[in-house]
């Protein structure tokens, strides 16, 4: 377990930025983030798909990333500790980009200490258990010998090869049903219930922000789920007294 963070402070959760060349809006309202809102908190946690992909960290000097990489560190130079979750977009960010902007990497899903608080987190995906299909995909690309095999392709044959499998993922959502996509409650409980009743649980990556109440086994929990940014910017605050 990780113990992070006091009670005379704030820490800060984000998923689900989905940066990328096509969304430049949103990739200059993360940095405007990161130099004006971040900067005044002692953790930054990235719960996974920062990036709507990433090829391997020998892409670290693509326009795109410098400057996304560049603000990184600068807000951990300046004190803020930056955390970070793989999510089904970036599972293959890896220790040069943890290096290049000093952050720590998490497994998922993580348990931290924060302002008396044993909190749960996790990016979600492995939640949504009735999609079958994805869950035998993110089984096989999770593998270290998977991604050793994928990385040892040439850069521009693995994007070419990522792209081809975003097409094809997007035409399957079309066939998938809302409940399908969700996490699984059944799910949910079970991993409640291994790590021993959190009273805070907060992931993303179904693009449903909301926050939902759980009892197991007799224990109340607090489910959270962050929002994305494909509109808008959105985080999570928690400090002494809460979330906001």
């Amino acid at each position: 377990m990780n113990n992070i963070g006091n009670e005379s402070s704030h820490s800060l959760f984000i998923s689900d930025l989905h940066l990328c060349v096509s969304r430049p809006t949103i990739n200059k309202a993360f940095i405007h983030f990161l130099q004006n809102t971040a900067i005044k908190a002692e953790n930054l946690f990235i719960l996974g798909d920062l990036f709507e992909y990433w090829a391997g960290d020998d892409d670290l000097s693509h326009e795109t990333h410098t400057d996304i990489i560049e603000a990184i560190k600068n807000l951990t130079d300046a004190g803020t500790q930056v955390f970070f979750m793989h999510g089904n977009r970036d599972f293959l960010i890896g220790t040069q980009f943890s290096k290049a902007t000093n952050i720590t990497l998490l497994p998922d899903p993580s348990e931290i200490n924060l302002y008396g608080r044993r909190i749960l987190i996790s990016h979600g995906d492995e939640l949504c258990t009735e999609d079958i299909r994805y869950q035998s995909f993110r089984a096989q690309v999770r593998s270290s010998a998977w991604q050793a095999e994928f990385l040892a392709h040439p850069l521009s044959a693995r994007k070419a090869q990522i792209e081809a499998l975003r097409l094809q993922s997007e035409q399957e959502k079309s066939h998938k049903t809302a409940e399908i996509m969700d996490v699984n409650s059944g799910a949910v409980k079970a991993l409640l219930r291994q790590h021993e009743y959190p009273a805070i649980f907060i992931h993303g990556h179904t693009h449903r922000p909301n926050t939902h109440h759980i009892e197991v086994d007799g224990h109340q929990c607090k489910r959270i789920v962050l929002g994305d940014w494909y509109e808008q910017s959105s985080c999570l605050r928690l400090d002494a007294n809460g979330f906001s």
